[in-house]
């Protein structure tokens, strides 16, 4: 399969809009993209690594084989890229990032829209704009209805565990729909709440330690079927409200952490950058980390037609290392506010 370098210039204002702090639609340029260069339909792929000395796109295509497919900066910098003809919809893959020291490791995409499913790790190109939805009868009553303030019974569940099968196999989403969405309305709730479907490793974690924030688990099925179990709830008058986690991340090898061989999402500082729970605390003080879960933030509400978000962990956005008696952390707190004014301006109905 031959690869393609792409056209892309360093003055491109989504890079610019990144690395400023300001680019709220990142996962519009940075993950993998299905597009047509010259001709020849394929995948552009975009990774931030600045640390790293080179970068690869590995996967079946090309037996895993680090440097067949390597990719260039085009910032100059620290942003990389590359169009490969030939790719195609949940063709699985990863980044081979080579770092300082010499070392290759092998990284989920941070931007990907889908994923292998646990045990397995690997990203999944998909197109994340096929969904057909039916739900404009329902957000054109939230922009007249006063989503704040009106009254709303909040049903919280974990997908995984609300019901299983026989076989003790829980319902996918689409399976759901059918499932939860006449219990609920049956039961008079207004809005469903679910744990974080972010992808994750662990299941005991029931979601909370994140390794794919732009990617709803694939354990209970594919985006588009997630689309329709929110679909379904629309058109029972139920909002949908999604647990987010902007403050921790999952250590997996294959993650966020030292994704480029070094501290890039996290606090340098071991003290600083793990949490009480064994996971990595996000640097939010870094612009293109602020962009990063802004992003996540807008992606599901825009993409996904969620009506809310519920953020996880917030004293520990709020106060240093989540300790009142340390007080406030100034970069975290600064970020949670703006990124509620953010999402409220972009997002009106949004609660």
């Amino acid at each position: 399969m031959k690869q393609t370098q792409s056209a892309a210039k360093p003055s491109d204002l989504p890079v610019y809009l990144f690395h400023q702090g300001n680019n709220f639609e990142a996962y519009r340029y940075f993950g993998s993209h299905l597009e047509e260069q010259d001709g020849q339909p394929g995948a552009v792929f975009r990774v931030w690594a600045p640390h790293a000395k080179a970068v690869s796109v590995v996967g079946d295509f090309n037996s895993w084989k680090p440097g067949s497919h390597p990719m260039r900066k085009v910032d100059g910098d620290s942003v990389w890229e590359l169009f490969i003809p030939g790719m195609k919809e949940y063709d699985v893959y990863k980044y081979c990032v080579t770092t300082r020291a010499g070392d290759l490791v092998y990284k989920a995409d941070p931007y990907a829209f889908h994923a292998e499913t646990r045990p397995s790790n690997g990203s999944k190109v998909f197109d994340i704009s096929g969904f057909d939805w039916h739900d404009a009868a329902w957000e054109d009553a939230q922009k007249k209805n006063d989503v704040i303030n009106g009254p709303m019974s909040i049903y919280e569940l974990h997908a995984g565990s609300w019901k299983m099968k026989e076989d003790g196999v829980p319902y996918n989403y689409s399976e759901l729909a059918d499932q939860l969405v006449p219990y609920i309305k049956d039961m008079g709730y207004t809005h469903v709440e679910l744990l974080p479907i972010t992808e994750y490793p662990f299941d005991g974690s029931w979601g909370y330690q994140v390794s794919g924030y732009f990617a709803p688990t694939s354990r209970y099925g594919t985006p588009d079927e997630l689309c329709t179990l929110i679909d379904a709830c629309h058109a029972a008058d139920i909002g949908v409200i999604f647990d987010f986690v902007p403050v921790h991340f999952a250590v997996d090898e294959y993650g966020l952490k030292h994704f480029d061989g070094t501290a890039l999402y996290e606090y340098p500082a071991a003290a600083v950058g793990e949490s009480e729970w064994g996971s990595c605390n996000f640097m939010h003080s870094r612009g293109e980390i602020r962009c990063f879960l802004q992003s996540a933030a807008d992606y599901w509400l825009r993409t996904f037609h969620a009506d809310g978000l519920r953020m996880d962990a917030v004293s520990r956005l709020i106060y240093w290392q989540g300790d009142p008696a340390r007080g406030v952390n100034g970069s975290t707190l600064e970020f949670l506010k703006n990124m509620n004014q953010g999402l409220q301006q972009r997002h009106p109905t949004a609660m």
